[in-house]
Formats: C-alpha cells, sequence, structure tokens
C-alpha cells in the first residue's frame, strides 16, 4: 500500500501526540511476571487519522472521456457474494461497480458490462463460477478471488485460457510462488502484513507477550506463521481454531493462563467475533487485535460491546477518508467504503484503463497490466514478474463505540 504519501499529509497534527501515546504504551504495559489472570489492561488509544490527500495523478474510472470498446465487452467479479464472510466481497464488488458507472457514463463508446459471479468465499464451490468466467469469452479481465483459499484452487483455470485477474484481498504468500502469469496481487501479501503486525503489537501497542490464535484457512495459516516469526521471543502461545467453531472456551482457557497482554487472532470475523466476544466476557482485559479478515462492520456487529477497543492491521486504505470516493460510494450504496472497496475500484480502474487504450482482448489486456505503472486511489501500482507489488504499506485500525477508525501506518 503506497498511501504514505496521503499519510504524511496529516502526519504533522498528529505525529507527536503518536510518538508520545507508543512511548506511553511501552512504559505502562504490564510485564510478563505481573500481569493479571484475565492478562494487561487496554492499551492507551493512538491517535485517530482524520483524512486523506486524493493524490493528484490518481487515475479515475472515468479516463478522458474517449474510450472505444466492443458493446460486449465485459469486466467480471467472481468471489463472495453470500456467506459467512460475505461482506468483504461485497465491498469489493462495490467498488468495481462504482468505477464502471463512472467510466460508461464518462465513455459514450465504450459501455463496458459487468459479470459478477458468487463463490460463497469457498475454495470448493470457487471452482463453478471461475470455469463458467473463463468460459464467457466477452470477459476479458476479472477482479477477484477475495480469499486466498479460493485464489489458489481456481489460478489455474485463469492460467489455461490467458484471463488476467487482480485480487484486492486475497494475501496468502504462496499465491505467487505457482508460476501463474494472470495473477496479480493489489495489496501487500501476509509477509509484509505478519511483521507489520508484529511491529504494531509490540512497539505502538507496547506489548510484551502475544499469544496468537489462527484459524485454518490458507490466508489464517500463512498469516500466523508470518506472525509468530516475526514476534519471536514475544510469543506467548498459540493455538488452532476451526471454520464453523463456536465454543472457543479451550482456547481461552490457554490464553488466561499464559497472561498475555495482547492476542492476535489471524482469520476472518465469522469466528473472530464470537471468539473476543468469549474472550472478554471470560474477563480478559488485554489488547485484541486481528488482520483485515476481522475489520469489517460485521465484526462489529457480532462481536457487539466486545469489540470495543479491538485494534486490526490490514494492507488497505481507509477509502472512507478520500472525500471524492467516499462521497460517491456513499450516494449510491448509502453506506461508507468498507475494507477493499478502493482496492477493487483501483484494480477496475486499471482494467478500464488498458479497454480505453484498445486492449480489446485477454492477451493484449494481460499484457497490459503485467507492465502497468501508474498512481491509484489507494496505492501505487506496479508488479514484479510474480505479480507483487512495490513496497506496500499496511494501515491500523480501532473500534471505538461501535465505529471503526484508522490510526495510520504500522510496522514502519
Amino acid at each position: 500500500m503506497k498511501s504514505t504519501t496521503a499519510w504524511r499529509a496529516v502526519a504533522t497534527t498528529s505525529a507527536l501526540a503518536l510518538a508520545l501515546t507508543a512511548c506511553a504504551n511501552q512504559s505502562s504495559t504490564t510485564s510478563s511476571g505481573s500481569g493479571s489472570s484475565a492478562g494487561a489492561s487496554q492499551a492507551a488509544k493512538l491517535p485517530a487519522l482524520t483524512s486523506l490527500t486524493t493524490p493528484a495523478d490518481a487515475a479515475l474510472p472515468k479516463g478522458d472521456g474517449k474510450g472505444k470498446c466492443s458493446p460486449n465487452t465485459t469486466i467480471g467479479y467472481v468471489g463472495a457474494v453470500t456467506g459467512a464472510n460475505a461482506q468483504l466481497g461485497v465491498n469489493i464488488y462495490q467498488g468495481i461497480e462504482l468505477a464502471i458507472d463512472e467510466h460508461n457514463k464518462a465513455n459514450p463508446d465504450c459501455q463496458v458490462k459487468f459479470s459478477k459471479l458468487d463463490t460463497e468465499g469457498d475454495p470448493n464451490k470457487a471452482t463453478g463460477p471461475v470455469t463458467q468466467t473463463v468460459n464467457n469469452q466477452d470477459v476479458i479481465g476479472v477482479v477477484g478471488l477475495p480469499f486466498s483459499g479460493e485464489s489458489k484452487a481456481t489460478g489455474n483455470i485463469f492460467e489455461e485460457k490467458g484471463l488476467v485477474h487482480i485480487t484486492p484481498a486475497a494475501t496468502n504468500p504462496g499465491l505467487t510462488t505457482n508460476g501463474w502469469k494472470t495473477f496479480f496481487r493489489g495489496l501487500g501479501n501476509d509477509a509484509v502484513q505478519g511483521p507489520s503486525a508484529a511491529k504494531f503489537l509490540t512497539g505502538k501497542l507496547g506489548a510484551k507477550k502475544v499469544y496468537v490464535v489462527q484459524d485454518d484457512s490458507d490466508y489464517g495459516i500463512g498469516l500466523a506463521d508470518n506472525t509468530v516469526k516475526a514476534l519471536g521471543d514475544a510469543v506467548a502461545g498459540n493455538d488452532k481454531v476451526t471454520t464453523g467453531q463456536k465454543d472457543f472456551s479451550a482456547t481461552i482457557s490457554k490464553i488466561i493462563s499464559a497472561k498475555p497482554d495482547a492476542v492476535y487472532y489471524a482469520g476472518y470475523y465469522a469466528e473472530g467475533a464470537p471468539f473476543a466476544q468469549q474472550l472478554k466476557a471470560k474477563g480478559y482485559e488485554g489488547t485484541f487485535v486481528g488482520p483485515d479478515g476481522l475489520k469489517d462492520d460485521q465484526f462489529v456487529k457480532l462481536a457487539g460491546d466486545a469489540s470495543n477497543g479491538t485494534y486490526f492491521t490490514c494492507p488497505c486504505i481507509p477509502g472512507e477518508l478520500l472525500p471524492d470516493f467516499a462521497k460517491s460510494y456513499k450516494a449510491k450504496y448509502n453506506m461508507d467504503p468498507g475494507t477493499y472497496s478502493i482496492e477493487g475500484y483501483d484494480a477496475a480502474t486499471i482494467l478500464l484503463s488498458g479497454i480505453d487504450k484498445g486492449k480489446a482482448t485477454r492477451a493484449d489486456l494481460l499484457a497490459y497490466v503485467k507492465s502497468y505503472d501508474g498512481q491509484g486511489l489507494s496505492k501505487h501500482y506496479k508488479w514484479d514478474d510474480k505479480g507483487e507489488l512495490n513496497k506496500p504499506t499496511v494501515y491500523g485500525y480501532r473500534v471505538d463505540n461501535g465505529k471503526i477508525v484508522p490510526v495510520g501506518p504500522v510496522g514502519e
């Protein structure tokens, strides 16, 4: 994520407070030998980030308004529309849809169609919709899939048909080690997020002991592994939960016994929310931190009061702080942009810009994305030969009285 420039625009108003708060956290955190049976007290609040500056050179979907294309030209979204963690997918396809609408309004001679197919976020169900998409020759580019497991299960299908796809959310590092030439990641992977989360936990949040819990998804496994490695001696213990699990008492007992200052949960909100709720109910008073898989209003809704004070790490920019984008998004959907809405918007914008430049075939659009080098609303987009971005940034967020607020870049 390359919104460091935007962050610097507001850094002068909060850098000193941030530094002082971080120091206070480090000096006041309960030590490993003196924590209560329920863990250390919550870390002091970090100052909230209140605004971002829209990059002046950011590519926008409307382009120059002179685009021309076949009336059947189609961009696809394949990913969760329903399912336990569907809201993360909904955020993305709404960002894509907004970009296509803005493009079509400005380009009367290029009316791009939008195909949306549901995977429920399930690797076992994703192959059907992906096969349907790649067999539709009108689809020349795809934004998705959102989740790492379904991306792993379907990458070869895209590869066989030469169909470019940009994921705005799948972060397992192994996805770019398969030799795929059609896969591009529109954000930092977990080899970036894990170490950043570790620095955030032990630095700005001042935790001396961290207990790491992971789910059984490809995403949770990869993220936990990278976070544990980066935490080193600060790991107070780790445990695993499973998709669909409802009772977390066994894991919580281990956490209470370990007396950690913080708990880091690597997984999605469907299990993360009840886990946080049960952890709080058992008297744990330390800091609860989750990744991008938890950073959604659905986590806040499901966890209730237990969500307050939770921190998140996410290789995603707070799109709600970019005024023009936030205004357009809310006007269309009557809600603020969610996690990865702006990444979906940027990914669609890149595909649309290629179409406007006459890239009318899958091969041409793939080559265009491969060589793309330009500024988006959320970051600068330029990929290496594996489909990874250069120097992405990870942001921190906190739940305050039921609202998720950004606290700026972490791990720096």
